[in-house]
């Protein structure tokens, strides 16, 4: 992690990662960005349904390739990883024999130079994509698929992994980090290595405008809210929040609630879920 010498009071534990040690240092490849509108939290008739949102730097959305199954047994080598604003993981551009440049989500302590297949007979190197069932148990993965063909959907934020635990009956069993171990069906693409930017976690923000940056407006505390603003407001000087359980600005319970469905697909496929010391 890079640190600022404290020349204002924001910058004192102002942390970024390296990112000049870390990246290739070029531009994005235009063919494979596209503008996206930044609607700020806002329905089509313009009003906020999502709070906190608005502002920030223009960006371009990279295309990242989640699916990679057009390129089965055709080799890559990467050419430049580099930084992606819509995602907390760096990307890796990768050129495919056949001339064909993507983006593709960067596993953790992969080069400039280094070579990544997606095949069924893929090397068990790091970047490699394959069948999770042809991935050794111990194995950690990212980018894993929940139905064959559909492209990656879980562990794909940045420092993410899971674990491959076994494989039985047509499903690979993997634990998260969370501790939670699910089914997956062993037809499904995962790739080796764990996601890039492990470092994200240590971020230190420093300061708001770095977070109106990023497109995140402020946060109004509750209790400084007036009372027909909040269940939390009014009161003379610091009160406590006078309700038995946390709630939003609209009333409904937060905090210690189940929200997940009972009735959910894939229900059935969760062989344990996360132990109680993990959960927030």
């Amino acid at each position: 992690m890079k640190k600022f010498n404290p020349t204002t009071p924001s910058r004192r534990h102002m942390t970024v990662p390296e990112y000049g040690a870390l990246l290739s240092g070029v531009k994005p490849e235009k063919r494979l960005c596209v503008n996206l509108k930044n609607h700020a939290g806002r329905n089509n008739t313009g009003r906020i349904t999502t709070r906190h949102q608005g502002g920030g730097n223009k960006k371009m959305y990279r295309l990242v390739d989640f699916v990679v199954v057009d390129k089965l047994d055709v080799p890559a080598k990467v050419e430049t990883i580099e930084y992606d604003p819509y995602r907390t993981a760096f990307i890796m551009k990768v050129l495919y024999k056949d001339g064909e440049r993507r983006y593709m989500v960067a596993p953790s302590g992969i080069n400039v130079g280094d070579a990544v297949i997606t095949s069924d007979a893929a090397p068990l190197n790091l970047g490699s994509r394959m069948r999770i069932k042809n991935i050794p148990v111990g194995y950690t993965v990212h980018n894993i698929e929940l139905n064959p063909g559909k492209g990656g959907q879980i562990i794909r934020s940045a420092g993410s992994f899971a674990e491959v635990s076994g494989h039985d009956a047509g499903f690979t069993y993997i634990k998260m980090a969370s501790g939670e171990v699910r089914k997956v069906l062993w037809d499904c693409f995962a790739s080796i290595g764990q996601v890039s930017n492990p470092d994200w976690r240590l971020v230190n923000i420093g300061k708001a405008g770095r977070n109106r940056g990023m497109g995140i407006r402020p946060t109004v505390r509750g209790t400084a809210m007036n009372p027909c603003d909040h269940p939390y407001g009014g009161g003379e000087g610091r009160q406590p929040r006078g309700t038995k359980k946390p709630k939003t600005i609209w009333g409904k319970v937060t905090g210690g609630r189940r929200t997940r469905d009972k009735k959910k697909w894939s229900k059935v496929l969760i062989v344990s879920r996360r132990s109680k010391k993990n959960k927030k």
